[in-house]
Parts: structure tokens; sequence; C-alpha cells
């Protein structure tokens, strides 16, 4: 039996909003005993000299398979590129420009660049018109492709639009080389060559420090299948050094295409394990496909459904057979209000935890908490602070007063809602350190964006109400093992800060850093 006691320190347990305590023990992995260093006499103990202590974070929507597989994309995120200009000079500096290799960009954001539009096939024809390009919006709801690279897929001018998807086309019917959704763009991405999974594994393991730096211990891969045999790949990483727990919820039109194969009780199980099922309802909303009740300004546009009542039915049945959680993203009213219709009088299977998480949840009325804690279906909300604070010039054109006064009420969700949490989405969002969790409390306390602008202030959430959310409130959303609370029974995983988060200046949280992150009793990370 190994035991390890830790005192003087400022614990936050992450039970309730004002538990605290000074001192734990951790046993053969797991904490046995959490109190006041009164208590303890006479036992050898590391001291933490006062420093603040937290739970492990939970990230439950991210993207880590997908971070692996743009290691060599050419980074075009925000705030280091922020103009079109600055986008073709990145991909010109590309050392396989001239050669007949793919090259691929990820994370541009039109809405703050000086031409406020995206790029086109001909912008980037001009990078070069004889090798295929693709760049990806930040979002990773739509793409952007060369000449070469719709030749490539076929694409032509008289290609129709695929169901769930749309090709752009200006107003005399030319390609733009935009493709939104993956129903438009998967056909072209599928033409680049394939990454060996020895490759893949090496990526993955390689974002271990990363997320112990920032104090992640738990991660649900929201999109796994990006990847082909995303549980051996984590395993495989697992082996190699990736520490956090993997939570994988697989894309449901990749299960459907796939035969829909049945889990074995070893793939629900074990640190890494399949966790559920990921259905795409609508497309984002600071690209304007979410699915929305009303148009967007000054334009006829709702945005884009992407899975029909039918499809939906069928992603619950498999979930509910399998024993796992469906996980539906729904940015916009209208697609969050078709989930609650389709499967809101339905049994839940999950037992303590939310069989049917809500993902994103942009626009959220008090009408539509109502119906949630009416329905016979267990829901719970995974949405973030990080979108309004790295994409606010894209909402502030796209939000009418109305919308902007029910768009991510995290304290709604917080008061209202039991299996609710942030998290970070990382990477597809307009921010290159979307996963700092201290960028996400900092905004979710201040409702402020990167630029200052105020977003719908009365939904704050405090401090403590926001670490939460990361941490024990997370941690009853996703179905792994028990971390995010510092309680008996609990895997042993906890961080130590550099600075204390509740008592700095609300401007400086998003400064905190991790100092240490120890998993199940160890030390695995020290800054």
């Amino acid at each position: 039996m190994t035991t390890r006691l830790f005192v003087n320190g400022k614990v936050f347990t992450g039970t309730g909003e004002d538990d605290f305590a000074s001192a734990f023990r951790i046993t053969d992995g797991a904490f046995s005993w959490v109190g006041d260093t009164a208590d303890v006499t006479g036992e050898e103990a590391t001291d933490l000299g006062g420093a603040t202590v937290l739970p492990g974070f939970l990230d439950v929507h991210a993207h880590p398979s997908f971070t692996a597989t743009l290691a060599d994309a050419v980074p075009l995120l925000p705030p280091d590129v922020d103009s079109l200009a600055a986008l073709l000079d990145r991909l010109r500096a590309h050392p396989d420009i001239g050669t007949d290799r793919w090259i691929e960009g990820f994370g541009f954001d039109e809405s703050r660049y000086p031409e406020r539009r995206k790029p086109t096939a001909s912008d980037l024809d001009a990078v070069s018109a004889t090798q295929p390009i693709v760049v990806r919006r930040c979002d990773g709801h739509s793409v952007v492709c060369n000449s070469r690279a719709l030749e490539l897929a076929g694409i032509t001018p008289d290609t129709p639009d695929p169901e769930n998807g749309r090709i752009g086309r200006d107003a005399s019917g030319t390609l733009t080389g935009l493709l939104a959704e993956r129903a438009a763009f998967d056909a072209v991405l599928a033409l680049r060559p394939p990454l060996k999974h020895e490759e893949l594994v090496t990526r993955l393991a390689g974002l271990n420090r990363r997320l112990l730096a920032r104090g992640i211990v738990a991660v649900d891969d929201l999109m796994a299948t990006f990847v082909p045999e995303p549980l051996r790949l984590y395993r495989d990483a697992e082996q190699a050094s990736l520490v956090p727990q993997c939570g994988l919820y697989y894309g449901w039109t990749d299960v459907r295409d796939s035969g829909m194969p049945d889990l074995s009780n070893d793939d629900r199980t074990g640190r890494m394990r399949v966790a559920g099922l990921k259905v795409l309802m609508d497309g984002a909303y600071s690209d304007r496909t979410a699915w929305t009740d009303d148009a967007y300004p000054g334009t006829c546009d709702h945005g884009i459904r992407t899975c029909s009542d039918d499809e939906l039915r069928a992603a619950v049945a498999w979930a509910r057979r399998n024993r796992i959680q469906v996980a539906i993203h729904a940015m916009g009213d209208r697609a969050l209000h078709r989930v609650v219709d389709v499967v809101g009088d339905e049994e839940p299977w999950m037992g303590e935890r939310p069989s049917v998480r809500l993902e994103h949840a942009t626009l959220f009325s008090a009408e539509l908490l109502d119906r949630l804690e009416a329905s016979r279906m267990s829901f719970g909300v995974v949405s973030h602070s990080i979108f309004f604070f790295a994409e606010y010039d894209s909402y502030a054109r796209s939000l009418s007063p109305q919308q902007l006064a029910v768009a991510y009420p995290i304290r709604s969700f917080y008061e209202r809602v039991p299996a609710t949490a942030l998290s970070s989405d990382h990477p597809a969002t307009a921010w290159s350190e979307a996963d700092d969790v201290f960028v996400s409390i900092k905004a979710a306390v201040l409702r402020q964006a990167h630029n200052g602008a105020s977003f719908n202030p009365a939904e704050a959430v405090t401090v403590a109400q926001a670490i939460l959310l990361y941490t024990g409130r997370a941690a009853g959303v996703s179905p792994i093992e028990p971390v995010g609370v510092i309680r008996p029974g609990a895997e042993g995983t906890f961080v130590v800060l550099e600075r204390d988060v509740f008592s700095v200046p609300s401007s400086e949280i998003d400064q905190v850093r991790v100092a240490e992150t120890w998993v199940r009793g160890e030390r695995a990370f020290r800054r």
C-alpha cells in the first residue's frame, strides 16, 4: 500500500462553491482522506506551502485526435494571423510550395480581417495553382480550396450542393472554393495522403505535456473518428506516454457508414474508452451555418440543418443499445428545439449521467431551459465562454439584440442544469490558446471578449462557479473514472497553482499558471 499525505494547502475540493480543505491523503492512487492540517500529527507529509490546489480539470469537449492530424498544417489562428494578406503570406512560406504535395492550413477567422471576407479559390491559386491547397476555418465547419483541389475532387460549377452541405458560388455561378460542412468537404479531404498509425501515435502522445501543463487530466474527444481506429490509436498513445484519461465520441455518420458494429465491454472500459456518439445537428454560429429560428441579419438564411429526425432517432437507438451517451452539436435555437422535440420524451439509459448532451448550446432561452427540466430524457449541457471571447466580431454581426440576450447563458446553465460544463473545443475555435482553462474562466467571470467588449454580463459566474464547471460539475457530465473532485474514493489527481486564482484581480485570471499536475498520486508535470 502506497500512501502520501499533503498538508498546508488552500484546497478547493470541487464539491461545492465554498468547499475548501487544507490537507488530504492519497492511498494507492485514490484520495483516502480530506480534512484540516491541524488534524494531522507525527506523519511524514508534503508541505504545499499555502499554495492553492484544485482538482484536475476536465475538458469535456475537445479534439485531440484532430489536433494530432494538424501537426504539419500551417497555423492560421488569431491573434497571430489577423488579415487575409497575412494568411496568404503564411501559406507562401510553406517549404512544400512549388511541389506536388498538399498544403493545408487551419484556423482562419475572417471576421476580424480588414478585408472582411474569407479567402477564395483565386486567392489560393495566387499561392499555387499547380498543387492542391485547402484551408480550414477556425470552427472546422468549412474549408476553402484552390482550383487544383476542387479539380481533383471533381467539383465543378455544375456539381449540386450535397444534402446537409453547401458549395460556395458567386453571383455568376463561379465556384468560390468554399465548402461548408462535412457533406461538402469530406470528398476533398479524403484525397490527402493518409498518415501512418505510428505517426499519429507519436503526435497524440506528444500532446501529453500540453494537456498536463494546463492541468487537464481528462478529456473527451468529440469526434475521435477524425482518425482511423481511434480506440487503438489512443491506447497505443497511452502506452507511449499519454497520461490524461480520454473518452472517445465516435462520429455518427462514420459509425453508420461502417455498418454500425456494436461495441464490446472492453471498448467501454479503461482510461481510454469509447464514451459516446457525436451527432451534428447544424453548423457554426460564427460562420452563419448554425440552424436558427430567425434569419441572419440582412439575409433570408437560417443556416444549415445537418441531421434529419430519422438519423437522430437512429443514432440515439444505437447509443442506447451500446450503453453510451449521445453528444449532439446544436448551436442554433432551431436545432436545439428540434433535438428536444425528437428525443425529449424518450427514456434515458445512462443512470446518473446525462444520456443526451447538448454541445455548444449557443442560443438557449429560458423557455428552452423549462423544456429541459420538464423532459423525460436526461440532458446535459456543455457550453463555452471561449467562443464569445475569441469570436466576438462574428457574433456581433450575426446576433440580433434578442439573440444576444440568450447567447451562452452560462449562469443559467449553472443554476438550472445539474449536468453542465465549460469546455474549450480546442482547436476548433479562433484562439491559439483556447485550451488554457484560465482564459475560459476569466471570460466566464468577466463576460468580456478579447477586445474588452461586454457580452451579456447578466450571465457571468463567480470564479468558484467557473472552476466547478471544469471540475466537479464537469465530472457529472462525462462518463469517465471519478476525477474533478478531491474527496475520498476519487482518483488522486489534482493541480497546484503558481498564484491563487481566488484572490488575483479578475483581469489577471488568465495569467494564472499550473505549477504542478499530479495524477493518481504521482507528479506528472512540473513547470
